[in-house]
């Protein structure tokens, strides 16, 4: 198979790259750049543990290849602690204890800050529903959806919406 150039802005950073066209993002980011807190959970495109942010937006990293986002930018779990600061959405993932094993978190944490970017004070119903494409196989969600209300609120306080 014949590679094709690509520019892609990952975590501020630019990789200019020879890729096979058929490569996931997801292949991308942990085989090529090293960036593996994103994980592979499924296969399917079912357990949400592989998302990204592209443009605010969450999006998942095992559904899309890399060419689709030639010259676009790309937000990555790795990328959201600023100067060994938490994000918002983090901290309040620790605060509640909204993880278990750990698996499924980097893939909640960036949905819910996708949610919190679409819809700055989301109710539990709203958050509930927006995480259907995310599994969690250790908690009953109902830590995750505390994190995510405390999260929301803190984002807003800061205008990081």
């Amino acid at each position: 198979m014949h590679e094709i150039s690509i520019k892609i802005t990952i975590n501020g950073k630019t990789y200019e790259k020879n890729i096979k066209p058929n490569l996931l993002l997801i292949d991308f980011l942990r085989d090529e750049i090293g960036l593996t807190g994103s994980h592979i959970g499924c296969d399917t495109s079912q357990c949400g543990a592989c998302m990204v942010l592209h443009n605010d937006s969450g999006i998942k990293a095992c559904s899309i290849l890399v060419a689709q986002l030639n010259d676009k930018k790309i937000t990555t779990i790795e990328h959201l602690q600023k100067n060994d600061v938490l994000h918002p959405m983090q901290e309040a993932f620790r605060n509640n204890h909204g993880l278990q094993c750990g698996f499924c978190t980097p893939g909640m944490i960036i949905s819910a800050i996708s949610l919190v970017k679409e819809n700055n004070n989301p109710n539990e119903e709203e958050i509930r529903k927006y995480l259907e494409g995310n599994l969690c196989r250790c908690t009953g969600y109902q830590n995750i959806v505390k994190s995510i209300e405390e999260g929301a609120n803190k984002m807003r306080e800061l205008g990081d919406i």
